[in-house]
């Protein structure tokens, strides 16, 4: 039996971003590649306010880790992995389950969406367990894999419950995690004189990727198109106004 659950999608973006929300400390000082969307719309960004927020930095798995229990001779093996969308997930649940296996259980979390099945399992006594697990690390972008080979003794509905999710626990609990934070492609138009004192700027703040078009459409104009994490955009802004004494305008 499965379950799904998700959010609206933001759906447009500001240059008034608030800070990031609290996030689970980083646990054995490893780091992540930021994310970035899959697309967001260009437009002018302003400083009107906005209900729409940036998102948020999160923490997730560095790699894939694994975690086997024996309880009355049934053989639990809890794999999980960092995913960055619903598809990645099943594709993680393809790959590592077995179909020699009695049940090959799992959820994920994707930012607000989740999703658990109990494949086979009494109604909510595996893939919930799992997920709840999952909410309690303070881990997003993973997908959790439990299999179980039956051993002959039956758990009842509490064993079931307990079994899964004490093994997904057990699981995420020591396993290397990343905090990540997201990024934005972002443009702005720089007439040509103030090259050197935008890229001054983009390199204070860690811009990367960093690319240019000419083809404007704007005589003495150029457009420049980089990557940055979301925290850092309303300040780049503001010190790129206050480096060139003018307006520049941002796209997202």
């Amino acid at each position: 039996m499965a379950a799904v659950r998700a959010a609206p999608r933001i759906r447009s973006l500001h240059l008034l971003l608030p800070g990031p929300d609290g996030v689970a400390a980083v646990r054995r000082n490893l780091s992540c590649a930021s994310a970035s969307p899959a697309s967001v719309t260009a437009r002018a960004m302003s400083s009107s306010s906005s209900s729409s927020a940036a998102p948020s930095p999160y923490t997730t798995l560095v790699g894939r880790v694994t975690c086997e229990r024996e309880i009355k001779r049934s053989k639990f093996i809890a794999i999980a992995a960092p995913v960055p969308n619903e598809r990645a997930a099943m594709s993680f649940l393809d790959e590592v389950k077995d179909p020699r296996a009695t049940h090959n259980c799992w959820a994920y979390k994707v930012g607000e969406q989740f999703r658990y099945n109990d494949d086979g399992e009494p109604s909510s006594t595996a893939g919930k367990p799992i997920y709840s697990a999952i909410v309690s690390s303070g881990i997003d972008m993973v997908m959790v894999v439990v299999i179980r080979y039956f051993g002959g003794i039956k758990l009842g509905t509490g064993g079931l419950v307990r079994a899964y999710g004490g093994v997904a626990s057990e699981c995420l609990k020591d396993a290397p995690t990343c905090l990540v934070k997201p990024k934005a492609r972002v443009g702005m138009e720089v007439p040509f004189d103030l090259l050197g004192t935008v890229y001054n700027q983009l390199q204070h703040f860690q811009a990367e990727d960093i690319k240019q078009d000419y083809d404007t459409g704007k005589d003495g104009t150029v457009m420049v198109m980089f990557k940055m994490e979301y925290e850092k955009i309303e300040n780049l802004g503001n010190a790129v106004n206050s480096a060139c004494s003018r307006k520049i305008e941002l796209f997202l």
